[in-house]
């Protein structure tokens, strides 16, 4: 990490534009904040989310911008609506679903930054298969896991 010294701002209506796996807005980059942080927007639409992951390198903190979600880490489960926090520490496994009937929004800090720069990098790329995916992830520190069984059925 550099010297984090100047502002790193993103006013309103702003950001890069990622549609892999959904749609993103990069807010905030790891570049903008000497690797401290780095932000981002996800509209998950009613019944989606990721798969079972964990993140070797970040904590992810999450703000409900509009709607209801579940959030699965570890052992725990947790619903937050509008205006609800959560932060999720690295290395256990976690997922998160949009459980309400509409549209929902997300603000996903990470820290230390760069994971923010997955879902550019996703479109760039353009992976052919889940095993490229999979590797593609596997540099920004991201592990897709096979969820328990016990989840699998619910």
């Amino acid at each position: 990490m550099t010297g984090f010294v100047k502002a790193a701002v993103s006013p309103q209506n702003t950001g890069q534009v990622a549609m892999a796996f959904g749609c993103h807005l990069i807010r905030i980059t790891a570049a903008e904040t000497g690797g401290t942080l780095g932000a981002f927007e996800a509209v998950v639409p009613a019944g989606e989310g990721p798969p079972l992951h964990l993140h070797e390198r970040e904590e992810e903190f999450f703000r409900v911008m509009s709607g209801r979600f579940g959030f699965w880490c570890g052992d725990d489960y947790i619903e937050l609506e509008e205006g609800g926090l959560a932060v999720l520490p690295r290395g256990v496994p976690h997922r998160f679903q949009n459980i309400g009937l509409t549209e929902g929004r997300l603000l996903v800090v990470v820290t230390p930054g760069g994971f923010e720069g997955f879902f550019p990098a996703v479109e760039n790329n353009r992976p052919g298969s889940m095993d490229e995916v999979g590797l593609l992830a596997a540099r920004f520190g991201l592990r897709f896991v096979d969820a328990p069984p016990a989840e699998e059925a619910a």
